[in-house]
């Protein structure tokens, strides 16, 4: 085993695109990454028993991902997904699927206890049995301080509400919120009213954030540390689709943080490599050396 993981924990599914089915899963799309960069990386979900669970199982061990993907008695999840006109995703996430039952095993325990990074979102804490464990890992994690928590918001459908957002920023210290949920939870909370960069402040101070990452789609994106902010314009590429795009920032800029990076070079990382996924199709295109090394 190796001494530390990079976790991305919570669902892992199929999406059903027009031209057939890709793995997807924000989970997955960011260990996947993670592992481009050369950090141990490590996918915790869960499966069915059935054609679509052996499938996820077997792509993850030929890309040579390390997972911990329980077989549990539900269906393997699946998103429809429908691409708009201006290459923007839509989705239909079937419900009380696998993911949504990920079980607190041993396994996960000692996982937990390695674990220097993780990821997790709001969809995967949906259903009580997924959110009880993700925070159960959490609470196992060692060295609380060294360690980065990230909560990519990742707000779908109706599959969130107050609560389960106020906590997951509490246990976090890296917040990475794209500008459309920003204005959601903004009026959930009660600060509608001020600018994008003022309810980052916010934000950033009210949960004692280490930094709090916003995309803004064309429009750039913003790190924000105490008493700084990192901008960095969006490259203009030719879009295939946006699939995965977030997640694979999100896994730049965390491993150039890990390997020691300044917030400012991560942060320039972090928007190639999202732009380059942009440019294929699907979420896990294999990274050009010029973006890995």
């Amino acid at each position: 085993m190796n001494d530390y993981y990079v976790v991305g924990m919570g669902e892992a599914l199929w999406d059903i695109l027009p031209e057939g089915k890709k793995i997807g899963g924000a989970p997955a799309n960011f260990a996947y990454h993670v592992s481009q960069f050369g950090l141990p990386s490590c996918v915790v979900s869960a499966v069915g028993d059935d054609a679509l669970g052996n499938e996820i199982h077997e792509n993850f061990t030929s890309k040579g991902l390390n997972y911990i993907i329980d077989k549990v008695p539900y269906p393997t999840g699946t998103v429809h997904v429908e691409i708009d006109q201006a290459g923007i995703p839509q989705y239909d996430i079937k419900e009380n699927v696998a993911w949504d039952n990920i079980p607190f095993t041993h396994a996960l325990e000692t996982l937990a206890k390695k674990t220097k990074a993780i990821c997790f979102g709001s969809l995967a804490q949906r259903n009580v049995v997924s959110r009880e464990t993700i925070n159960r890992f959490l609470d196992t994690m060692q060295n609380k301080d060294d360690s980065i928590v990230v909560f990519d918001v990742n707000l779908r459908q109706g599959f969130y509400n107050k609560e389960i957002l106020c906590n997951s920023m509490k246990r976090c210290n890296i917040l990475k919120i794209n500008d459309e949920e920003l204005v959601t939870i903004s009026r959930m909370f009660g600060y509608p009213g001020i600018d994008l960069q003022d309810k980052c402040w916010i934000l950033l101070g009210k949960y004692n954030l280490k930094m709090l990452i916003l995309t803004c789609g064309i429009n750039g994106s913003y790190v924000f540390t105490p008493g700084n902010v990192s901008f960095q314009p969006t490259p203009m590429v030719e879009v295939a689709d946006t699939v995965g795009a977030g997640d694979s920032f999100t896994a730049a800029f965390i491993s150039s943080i890990i390997k020691g990076r300044s917030v400012a070079e991560a942060h320039s990382l972090a928007v190639r490599t999202s732009a380059f996924v942009c440019t294929k199709k699907g979420a896990m295109p294999t990274l050009p050396a010029e973006l890995t090394e």
